[in-house]
């Protein structure tokens, strides 16, 4: 039998099988206030047949959004929003992480009430853009703006957004929480000395580059519990000019640092497109011996890849991010070896029920 569907566990929470269906920003928020709603608790429960859920990247706070109609995880109504999702897909026996982020300079002043937004430094990102629908309802890419440098208070304040979020989001009945550190987002703008130029305890030195990232796991971990922290990593990937030549061995000691930390997992996010970088075979295995806990991969894995990565002991779950979009029956299809269904990329943002929970399951 495939590895992917033996049952395995993370910490104490068990997993009917190793597959993750992996973060997806999809927009399908009720509005004012980015609130969960019944179409997404359809949407998630259509998939749980996952080991684990992990959502789409979900604000902790009114600064930390860069994209029209994500959600966020911070208010009353939010929470109880998420309340139907993660009671949707616990009744499927699926376990559900809630992936929690700040986006820092990949926004824009429409979501910070017409401020700026802030990032490690005063460096704006090249070619980088966000998905802002305008007043007639029309979504647009639109050009990040410089933003301007964190102060310490800013610091402390995100950290304590994130242990606050995180602690809401188990309050709203998740099993745990991921803290999105990569794909060019606020954490990840941290670690990269491309996108972080200060001179304070938090720029520089590896040491000082993670320590921003460290200090969120550990205010998180007070709140709720290390077996409850799964971290998103994503080294080899560059975009949102993300290009930083000592990202890797950065990647390497927050491993070590994590591991100290006893944290449930780490989440390396690896391209998915056509001319991805390979990652190498010496990165996965130094990443596995720094790191023993649970290690979630993803990025353009066929069943063939997963079994062989689980086999070789370099990871212990696969998610899979746009098959699961179109195939709500994902698992069943890769374990039956059922052909997949085609995405309609033209409805993975905002909309309605269309190409989002009217994917139907596999007929003979």
């Amino acid at each position: 039998m495939n590895k992917l569907f033996e049952k395995t566990s993370i910490k104490q929470l068990a997993l009917q099988n190793r597959v993750a269906m992996a973060p997806m920003t999809r927009a399908r928020t009720t509005q004012p206030g980015n609130i969960p709603n019944d179409m997404m608790a359809t949407y998630y429960k259509q998939r749980a047949t996952a080991g684990l859920i992990i959502t789409e990247a979900t604000q902790i706070s009114d600064d930390s959004q860069g994209y029209s109609f994500t959600p966020g995880v911070y208010t009353d109504a939010q929470i109880e929003g998420w309340k139907k999702v993660t009671s949707a897909v616990k009744a499927q026996g699926s376990a559900i992480f809630c992936q929690l982020w700040h986006v820092g300079r990949v926004s824009h002043p429409s979501f910070q009430n017409g401020e700026l937004p802030m990032g490690p430094s005063a460096l704006a990102p090249v070619d980088t853009k966000v998905w802002i629908v305008d007043d007639s309802g029309v979504g647009n890419m639109i050009d990040c703006v410089k933003p301007r440098e964190m102060n310490e208070d800013d610091i402390q304040r995100v950290i304590n957004d994130f242990a606050q979020a995180a602690k809401k989001a188990v309050a709203a009945g998740f099993d745990g929480i991921e803290i999105h550190g990569g794909n060019g987002y606020l954490i990840d703008q941290f670690l990269r000395t491309n996108s972080n130029h200060r001179t304070d305890s938090y720029g520089g030195s590896r040491e000082n580059r993670i320590r921003f990232l460290l200090e969120v796991v550990d205010a998180v971990s007070k709140e709720i519990g290390p077996e409850r922290v799964g971290v998103r990593l994503a080294p080899f990937i560059t975009f949102k000019d993300m290009d930083c030549p000592d990202i890797v061995p950065t990647i390497l000691e927050s491993a070590r640092e994590l591991q100290a930390r006893n944290v449930a997992y780490i989440h390396l996010s690896e391209a998915d497109w056509d001319d991805a970088p390979t990652i190498p075979l010496e990165f996965r295995r130094q990443l596995r011996e720094l790191f023993s806990n649970t290690i979630i991969v993803a990025g353009r894995y066929t069943i063939e890849r997963a079994d062989e990565i689980l086999s070789q002991g370099l990871a212990d779950i696969v998610a899979f991010g746009r098959p699961f979009v179109s195939n709500p029956d994902l698992v069943k299809r890769l374990e039956f070896k059922l052909p997949l269904a085609e995405l309609d990329a033209s409805s993975l943002f905002g909309g309605v029920e269309v190409g989002y929970i009217d994917y139907p399951e596999y007929a003979e």
